[in-house]
């Protein structure tokens, strides 16, 4: 391992190095692919925008690759890691190549889906190379949960970051589009090719960045209840909106006066919709019923 002087991040003799002493094989069950170029890191770190104001929340951090990246910006790293044995060792690669930065690091040994808090300050930033199985739930859990995310980078398969990204209209848009859109702006940031990653995956990867929206979007309908509209709507994408969202809405009928009042052709498509237009059919579904209820 070379020592602190040098630079103290991980390249891929490193990587190897580290991951034989653990006995760590990178696995598919879990998405894993390991960054083993310094440069892409300082790439994702610079893109994120990472300041020394920043408290940075990363999922999935491996054996450290970015983490450290993030150390030297940031101006503290949680890493939440699901994996015993990688969690059990970051804490010591930190120390061992970051040891100035080693006291503005946390680890939380947990699966980010089921992390409802943190340690220290809340959150201002989330970067993270995402497993590609778990990328839009994880995300959409961190948006939801930590609401003091202001700005999230993340890389993913590249086809997960073009629907995270799509626009309505668009033959990728559909529910990652919509609910990430409920939270964020969002867009891709570049792209990511395989060769800085061990072992080298078959598919190519996108950074997308999500700035969180300075207003929410105005609705008095909940995030569960368009949530539900979305989920329904794409459920059976090719059916116009009025037969997609019957089941949702208790019948045909019900669904195209929900649309109807929103201001939605019943004949549209969910893929052409905003995340606008899904928070006013479910506030127009929720009005009806209350009408029904008070009737």
């Amino acid at each position: 391992m070379s020592s602190p002087t040098s630079d103290p991040l991980l390249g891929p003799a490193e990587i190897r190095e580290l991951s034989a002493a653990l006995g760590v094989r990178p696995t598919k069950q879990r998405g894993q692919n390991f960054v083993i170029d310094p440069n892409t890191v300082r790439r994702i770190v610079r893109t994120a925008e990472v300041s020394p104001d920043d408290v940075v929340v990363e999922i999935g951090p491996g054996l450290g690759s970015l983490t450290l990246a993030l150390l030297e910006a940031a101006d503290r790293v949680m890493a939440v890691e699901i994996d015993d044995v990688l969690a059990g060792a970051l804490p010591a690669t930190v120390e061992a190549r970051l040891p100035a930065r080693a006291d503005r690091f946390a680890l939380v040994h947990r699966d980010a889906m089921l992390v409802d808090e943190l340690p220290g300050p809340a959150p201002t930033a989330l970067v993270a190379n995402l497993p590609y199985n778990v990328a839009v739930p994880v995300l959409l859990h961190m948006l939801a949960t930590f609401p003091s995310i202001e700005r999230t980078l993340v890389m993913v398969q590249a086809e997960v970051a073009d629907r995270l990204a799509a626009a309505p209209g668009s033959k990728v848009y559909g529910v990652p589009s919509v609910k990430a859109n409920w939270y964020a702006e969002v867009k891709r940031a570049g792209s990511i090719g395989r060769n800085v990653f061990w072992p080298a995956p078959n598919v190519d990867s996108g950074l997308v960045s999500l700035v969180r929206r300075t207003e929410p979007v105005a609705t008095t309908a909940t995030r569960k209840q368009v949530f539900a509209v979305v989920d329904a709507a794409f459920a059976q994408r090719r059916k116009t909106l009025r037969a997609a969202l019957a089941g949702w809405a208790g019948s045909a009928a019900a669904a195209e006066a929900a649309l109807v009042g929103a201001g939605v052709s019943p004949q549209a498509r969910g893929e052409a919709l905003t995340v606008e237009e899904f928070a006013r059919i479910a506030e127009q579904h929720a009005a009806g019923r209350q009408e029904e209820a008070s009737a």
